[in-house]
């Protein structure tokens, strides 16, 4: 073996004892069935603590920093972002450990923050965006005042349509209390909607086991959903006693049926 040869070979030798004489194989308990997808309740956790719990929304993007960009959808498509969470409430603190650890800044964090220009650079790139609402169905203006960013407050009620609001029609002599009810659309244990106020007296639905969702009233009751302007939640008859509820979101047409109180 020549030298060139001999120097080649030896050179390889400790390249050789790096390889490791273990392997963690998907049988491992410790690996998740969702690996390597992060698990949805860690999303859904991270997202509803960026409201208010810093210790624990700072221990978990430390841990993973990519849950800083996690989202959830509350229903029918109401999505809400870590930072959404933050910003809507004006957690500045929350917000920038997001931030920090990788969340993407949109125009509400902008508002709520009082980045300026960082939002007039956002309706200029991108004309009548200032009507998108955010999570919940919030408008921009609202995230600007929860941060109390007078600046933006300012500019924003000087360009007239930062804030729009869903309809909130009056509602039928003798409701909420005649929707008030369980809507079964199955056999299953959470095939059931449940009609109710929730503590702040306002009307909610939700799917058994999931969360209350606000209705907003367009007359006649017809009502969309909290975070969900296309989606058409309808009780029947239009007045009288309810004996039913559908809900129209897309390819999804649900009807069920008012049960009897015992």
């Amino acid at each position: 073996m020549d030298d060139l040869s001999r120097r080649s070979f030896f050179a390889a030798i400790p390249a050789l004892t790096l390889i490791p004489t273990t392997v963690t194989t998907a049988q491992d308990a410790s690996v998740p069935d969702v690996f390597p997808r992060q698990a949805a309740e860690q999303a859904r956790e991270i997202v509803g603590l960026s409201h208010s719990n810093l210790v624990r929304v700072k221990e978990l993007v430390s841990a993973r920093p990519a849950l800083a960009r996690a989202s959830w959808d509350w229903g029918f498509g109401d999505w809400e972002t870590a930072l959404g969470a933050a910003s809507h409430v004006g957690n500045k603190e929350i917000a920038a450990v997001l931030l920090a650890a990788g969340a993407h800044p949109t125009i509400f964090s902008a508002a709520m923050l009082g980045q300026l220009d960082t939002v007039k650079a956002f309706i200029a790139a991108t004309p009548g965006i200032q009507k998108t609402r955010g999570p919940h169905g919030l408008p921009l203006l609202d995230h600007a005042r929860a941060g109390e960013a007078v600046e933006v407050v300012k500019y924003l009620e000087s360009i007239g349509d930062a804030e729009p609001r869903y309809p909130n029609e009056p509602l039928l002599a003798g409701d909420p209390d005649a929707l008030h009810g369980t809507y079964v659309f199955g056999s299953g244990a959470v095939d059931r909607l449940i009609v109710s106020n929730n503590s702040r007296g306002l009307l909610v639905i939700r799917r058994e086991g999931g969360n209350d969702q606000r209705l907003f009233h367009h007359g006649g009751r017809v009502f969309n959903p909290t975070g969900a302007e296309a989606v058409r939640i309808r009780f029947d008859p239009a007045s009288g006693p309810v004996s039913a509820v559908s809900v129209e979101d897309g390819p999804v047409q649900l009807r069920a049926r008012k049960a009897a109180t015992g």
